[in-house]
């Protein structure tokens, strides 16, 4: 239920995508500035990752709970409060002095950015008439794209221009103009209040630690350490316990009945197998440009520009041109268009390898990014009812953030077992088949994409009453 208050509808968008923006962005902005931090701070390979995945673990850990949080709070509540968290804890990540501030820091943006992106899109598509949906689902997901695009670009330009310490300043004017715009455009929504799942919440939270520790500790520790051992056979217990929990239990964090639509499973599925191999190799990749050829974080944030603006453009249209082709014919293009520019990057990488080498592939894995984040919203909401928006898009954050955790953690995994470090000499060879491994993951992701329905989507009216079309396919 809504309160009832009436804005352009730019102006709802925008208010909904500004936050959006800052969240996205931090994902990549921080990456482009790792081979900085490590000299400035000290900071080892491990705690390289760690900086990144603090954000993604605590991220993934807590958007469902912020989702009930809003349900029961108020969802543009729990919304600005979520900004305001993020833009603290930005400020907080600049003064850091040393690794581990920085990694509790991020750790505390990450929490922020749990209440921003599922309640976002929430929002969004209760505010917006049914018809426009998709189109401003679109728009949304094209900020997506523009916080991923520009976040190589700014981390280096600010990394080069000022200090690593900058990037993360530049979020406090953003909040501070973010909430205002929030209040004054979004009207207050609540979904249904039901009981909070403290015990789900921690099961999930220490299932996806424990496996994402263990597969960063693997190779320092040795994979039959008792710590890595430890790690990884508890987060599965812990994994398989929250999942019987959430069986169980009468208001479950993630309700294990939306996996029964086959367009809401396939396209999470799809996006977190998308998330490993494309977020694992980019971590590998911007420190390739850095580290082994010499480039200064802005010229390697400005020649990534052929991969990350293209969703830009790629993602509005294809959100917009989704009912009429269907989720499943964009979403599969996607993934495989992403697979082979991957490919083509790991066929291709020398040390000098020229960069007009490394373009067509940058393009290839742009367009294919484009074509899977709106498509992937649209299949996420296409059978779920007004109801269960918020869980169904924080469901589905969840596991891409996940996915990013597991795809660096992964991927570098397969580079440190490889015999890689970061030197020139000691990392193109190790970074190979951490590219490879990432087409896999992607390959994956293509064929979990092929078990979306095919077809159209549901016409807007059914989307959003929740009823089916028995002739119309959700793809």
């Amino acid at each position: 239920m809504a309160t009832n208050r009436k804005s352009p509808l730019w102006l709802v968008i925008v208010a909904a995508a500004v936050p959006t923006f800052m969240a996205t962005l931090d994902n990549l902005v921080v990456t482009n500035a790792l081979p900085v931090i490590a000299q400035d701070l000290g900071a080892s390979l491990e705690q390289l990752q760690w900086i990144v995945n603090a954000y993604s673990l605590a991220f993934a850990s807590l958007i469902l709970m912020a989702v009930a949080l809003g349900d029961r709070l108020g969802r543009r509540r729990v919304f600005v409060a979520g900004i305001a968290v993020f833009t603290a804890a930005s400020a907080l990540a600049a003064v850091a002095p040393d690794p581990g501030l920085l990694i509790a820091a991020r750790a505390l943006q990450g929490a922020g950015a749990a209440a921003v992106m599922p309640l976002s899109l929430a929002l969004l598509a209760g505010a917006v008439p049914t018809a426009m949906r998709p189109l401003a689902i679109g728009v949304w997901g094209g900020v997506s794209g523009l916080g991923v695009a520009l976040g190589p670009v700014i981390g280096g330009a600010v990394v080069e221009g000022l200090t690593w310490h900058a990037i993360f300043w530049l979020n406090v004017p953003v909040g501070a103009v973010a909430i205002a715009l929030v209040y004054f455009s979004l009207a207050e929504a609540f979904g249904r209040k039901v009981r909070l799942d403290w015990t789900g919440l921690a099961l999930a939270a220490s299932a996806v630690f424990g496996l994402v520790f263990g597969i960063i500790r693997g190779n320092d520790a040795g994979w039959d350490s008792p710590q890595v051992v430890t790690a990884l056979a508890g987060g599965t217990a812990l994994l398989v316990a929250f999942l019987l929990w959430e069986n169980r239990t009468a208001d479950p964090l993630l309700p294990l009945r939306l996996f029964r639509d086959r367009s809401f499973s396939a396209a999470n599925a799809a996006g977190m197998l998308f998330s490993i191999g494309i977020f694992g190799a980019i971590f590998i990749l911007i420190q390739f440009m850095q580290v082994v050829q010499g480039r200064s974080p802005l010229e390697a944030g400005v020649m990534t520009m052929p991969w990350t603006m293209a969703p830009l453009i790629v993602a509005p249209i294809a959100g917009a041109i989704a009912p009429r082709v269907g989720t499943r014919t964009l979403i599969v293009a996607g993934t495989s268009l992403q697979a082979a520019g991957l490919a083509w990057i790991a066929l291709t990488m020398t040390p000098d390898v020229a960069y007009a080498t490394m373009v067509p592939a940058f393009i290839l894995a742009g367009v294919g990014m484009g074509l899977v984040f709106a498509p992937s919203a649209t299949a996420i909401l296409a059978n779920v009812r007004d109801e269960d928006h918020a869980k169904a898009s924080g469901t589905n954050s969840t596991l891409r953030e996940i996915g990013v955790a597991l795809g660096i953690a992964i991927l570098t995994a397969v580079f440190t077992g490889a015999g890689g470090s970061l030197t020139p000499t000691g990392y193109t060879d190790a970074a190979i088949p951490a590219i490879w491994t990432g087409v896999a993951f992607l390959v994956a992701a293509s064929l979990a994409g092929l078990a979306l329905p095919s077809g159209r989507s549901p016409r807007p009216d059914a989307v959003a009453s929740g009823v089916r079309e028995p002739a119309l396919a959700s793809g």
